[in-house]
């Protein structure tokens, strides 16, 4: 089949879709056709069937939903929000119909992958409503939900609330607490799962290396690393690898760091290898920069986030011809770094900022904004031209 008649067929199979009064039983049949031709991998037509599920009075809908939902291999955004707000609406108003322990985790999950906090609390105040245990599996996915969505607080309550905690719950907690910058909670907390008789596992000592390598703990970092092996009986991976280049690196313990990935068992993978090229940008030791960037471009592994960390450390050393050399490499190569983006939740909808993007509406007014913030500090002795210096040239006119 040539390519535009491959194209108005998949039109038309998605255009059943859009037929009014559709049974569950015409859906799954939809479903199946779309499945036999490979339709189903276009984000729409998975979000709208979803959505049809979700919104049928059989008490089966939400069950067809999130089956389909767990069989998508790549889940778009899109997709995330469509299931999210399917577990959302579908309560008691549809025929006395509840949600099952299995739908509500699951819906704690998009809304963690979205962070989502609102609906997330609806949620969470759901099962308060419904006076629902916090099991292991129920407690940890609120957990993940909060610590996801910025509120660590009330993931350290939940995780107090529960009256069983197993590794997945201590871990998951350790985890937003490092990431919330609360390295040394994390690590009493690792500490606490011990004395509870709770046997740590694999992403335990990832989460718990990583809250050691934000907060400089060297000594106390490479104890539990050893800890793996010689009292767990667990063989670090390259992840663990990974965690112990970065705690050292961190630390100024460059030759430390070198030694750990060249005597490694496993070969080193873009994350061991990056880690230490950062750790070399940080303290400007640009020849094993170098011999980094060579490793990860063997590997493949060179994409535009290695380049631009390596024009990066020789601007600092005040190398413009090699600065030049590499930004020209770049642009001949046509090599781009993935722009960074983040997210802010208004009013229930989750708005993404990405680098480079002005095609937001508002962005008149976040300029202006920033400009004010930026008289504020100033006022405030909090002047800093590196900074925070918002001049009003950078406000669009």
């Amino acid at each position: 089949m040539s390519a535009s008649k491959y194209l108005k067929a998949s039109k038309k199979s998605i255009s059943l879709l859009d037929q009014k009064g559709l049974t569950i039983s015409q859906l799954k049949q939809i479903q199946s056709h779309l499945t036999v031709t490979a339709t189903l991998k276009d984000p729409y037509a998975a979000a709208k069937i979803i959505s049809l599920h979700a919104h049928s009075n059989a008490k089966s809908s939400l069950f067809y939903a999130e089956r389909l939902f767990l069989c998508l291999q790549n889940k778009s955004t899109f997709i995330w929000n469509t299931m999210m707000q399917a577990f959302v609406e579908k309560n008691e108003a549809v025929s006395g119909f509840r949600l099952n322990r299995a739908s509500i985790v699951g819906a704690l999950t998009a809304c963690a992958f979205l962070g989502a906090l609102d609906q997330g609390r609806w949620i969470h105040a759901y099962v308060k409503r419904h006076h629902m245990s916090l099991d292991r599996m129920l407690g940890t996915a609120l957990i993940d939900m909060y610590a996801k969505c910025g509120c660590i607080e009330m993931a350290c309550s939940v995780f107090d609330e529960m009256d069983d905690r197993d590794v997945y719950a201590f871990t998951c907690l350790i985890s937003g607490l490092a990431n919330h910058d609360k390295s040394e909670a994390a690590i009493d907390l690792f500490n606490r799962m011990q004395d509870e008789g709770v046997l740590p596992n694999e992403v335990t000592f990832v989460c718990v290396l990583n809250a050691c390598s934000r907060m400089g703990m060297v000594d106390e970092g490479l104890r539990i690393f050893e800890s793996m092996s010689n009292r767990y009986a667990i063989e670090p991976q390259i992840q663990h690898y990974g965690c112990l280049v970065d705690l050292l690196g961190r630390a100024g313990k460059i030759e430390e760091a070198k030694k750990v990935v060249r005597e490694m068992p496993l070969q080193p993978d873009s994350y061991t290898l990056g880690a230490l090229l950062d750790a070399c940008r940080v303290h400007g030791d640009v020849q094993l920069g170098e011999e980094m960037v060579d490793s990860l471009a063997q590997r493949c592994l060179d994409h535009g986030g290695v380049h631009v960390l390596l024009s990066n450390m020789y601007a600092s050393a005040d190398k413009w011809e090699d600065v030049s050399k590499v930004r020209k490499k770049m642009e001949d190569k046509n090599i781009r770094k993935l722009p960074g983006c983040s997210s802010i939740e208004v009013n229930g909808t989750v708005c993404e900022f990405v680098t480079g993007d002005r095609s937001y509406a508002p962005e008149e007014d976040i300029m202006f904004l920033l400009f004010g913030i930026d008289k504020q500090l100033k006022s405030l002795f909090l002047d800093d031209e590196e900074h925070y210096n918002v001049t009003m040239e950078q406000v669009p006119s």
